[in-house]
C-alpha cells in the first residue's frame, strides 16, 4: 500500500521501468509481486539496480506525510554517483537536501521534486464552469482506493473509442505517469480550488472529456481539505465514486481505527450535496477496487453495489471500464443536449 507511486509506473510505464529496489522480494519479479509488470526484475540493493542501466531513480514509496526515510539519501547519492537523475514525489524535496543538491550540481544531475507546486497559482474563481468538455472528477471513500487508476482506465477506453479523453494529474503519480499536473496535497490551502480550476482549464483544450485525479476523502480527518478543493475548484459535472471494497476503516488510521467508512449511498448524498454547492454534479458511476478479492467475491460485491446504489459498478482494472465508460458516454450525450438548449 505504500508503494503505490511504483506500483501505478510499473502498470501504466512498464517500457520506462529497468527495475526494483526491493529487499523483501529480491530475486522475484514484478509479475510475481504484483500481478503485473512482467519480467522487471527486483533487486535487493540500489548497487544492483544500477547495474541495470537506468537513466533516473524514482523515489516510488508514498509514506504517510511524504518524508523521505534516513537510510535512503545514501542510496539517492549513489545514483547520483552512478550518473542518475532523481524523481520524487515526496513532501521532503530532495532538491533541498544540502549533500544531495551539491552533487546533483557538481555532478550536472538533475532532481524532480514532482510535489513542488507553482508559485503562481491563483484563488479559484469558478472558470472550470465554463470550459467546453465534460469534466469527470474521482471521489473516495478514503485515500488510496482507486481514483487515479479508475481515471486511467477510463482515459484509456475512452481514447481508444475515438473520444478525445484528458486525464488532469492532480498527484505525484499522476505526474510521473503523464508529464504534466500539479500536486495539490502541497498546495497551500487557500490556492488549492485554484490548481484545480488551471489543471481543468489546462486539460481542457482539444478534450471532448476531462478526468480528474480525485484525492483523499471528503470525510477525512487529515486530507478532507484536498478533496474539498478539487471538488470546487474543478467544477465537475460528474462524479465517479472510488472504494476499496474491504477496507471498513479510514485507512491512515488502521493501528487504531475510530472512523469506520459509511455506506456507499451515504457517500452519494454527501458528495452530490458538497459537490452541487458551488455546481451542479452528480454521481453517476461506482469504480471498486476488488484486488484482495477472488473473482467470485468481487464479482458479487459489484452486484451489491449496484442493488444499493442503482448505479454501474465495476473493477475497471478486473473487470473492464466498461460500465464506466458508458455512464460517461451517456452523462455527456444530457451534457450536450443541455448546452444545446
Amino acid at each position: 500500500m505504500t508503494s503505490k507511486t511504483a506500483n501505478s509506473v510499473i502498470r501504466y510505464r512498464a517500457e520506462n521501468t529497468v527495475g526494483v529496489v526491493d529487499r523483501d522480494h529480491a530475486g522475484k519479479t514484478a509479475q510475481d509481486v504484483l500481478g503485473f509488470g512482467q519480467g522487471i526484475p527486483v533487486v535487493a540493493s540500489m548497487r544492483e539496480g544500477l547495474a541495470l542501466g537506468p537513466s533516473a531513480v524514482l523515489v516510488g514509496i508514498a509514506p504517510q506525510g511524504g518524508r523521505l526515510p534516513d537510510e535512503w539519501r545514501g542510496w539517492l547519492a549513489e545514483a547520483l554517483d552512478y550518473g542518475c537523475d532523481l524523481w520524487s514525489g515526496l513532501h521532503t524535496f530532495l532538491g533541498d537536501d544540502p549533500v544531495l543538491a551539491a552533487k546533483s550540481k557538481a555532478l550536472g544531475r538533475r532532481i524532480f521534486d514532482l510535489r513542488r507546486p507553482p508559485t503562481d497559482l491563483p484563488i479559484a474563481s469558478g472558470q472550470a464552469k465554463t470550459v467546453d468538455p465534460l469534466v469527470v472528477l474521482t471521489v473516495g471513500t478514503d485515500c488510496n482506493v482507486g481514483k487515479m487508476t479508475a481515471q486511467l482506465q477510463l482515459a484509456r477506453e475512452l481514447n481508444q473509442r475515438g473520444v478525445r479523453t484528458r486525464f488532469v494529474p492532480t498527484g505525484q503519480t499522476g505526474i510521473m505517469i503523464e508529464g504534466w499536473g500539479i500536486a495539490v496535497d502541497a498546495v497551500v490551502a487557500d490556492f488549492i480550488a485554484g490548481a484545480a480550476e488551471r489543471l481543468v482549464l489546462e486539460g481542457s483544450a482539444n478534450a471532448d472529456i476531462v478526468l480528474v485525479e480525485g484525492q483523499g476523502s471528503i470525510n477525512h480527518p487529515g486530507y478532507s481539505g484536498v478533496t474539498l478543493g478539487l471538488l470546487h475548484g474543478s467544477c465537475p459535472d460528474a462524479l465517479i465514486l472510488c472504494h476499496h471494497v474491504t477496507r471498513e476503516f479510514l485507512g491512515d488510521y488502521a493501528e487504531a481505527p475510530w472512523l469506520r467508512i459509511p455506506p456507499l449511498t451515504e457517500y452519494v448524498t454527501l458528495y452530490e450535496t458538497v459537490g452541487s454547492a458551488v455546481h451542479p454534479t452528480e454521481v453517476i458511476a461506482i469504480s471498486l477496487n476488488t484486488y484482495d478479492l477472488d473473482d467470485r467475491p468481487a464479482r458479487e460485491a459489484c452486484e451489491r453495489a449496484i442493488q444499493a446504489t442503482g448505479l454501474p459498478v465495476t473493477d475497471p482494472v478486473r473487470f473492464g471500464a466498461a460500465p464506466l465508460v458508458a455512464a460517461v458516454v451517456e452523462k455527456r450525450e444530457r451534457y450536450l443536449k443541455a448546452r444545446r438548449c
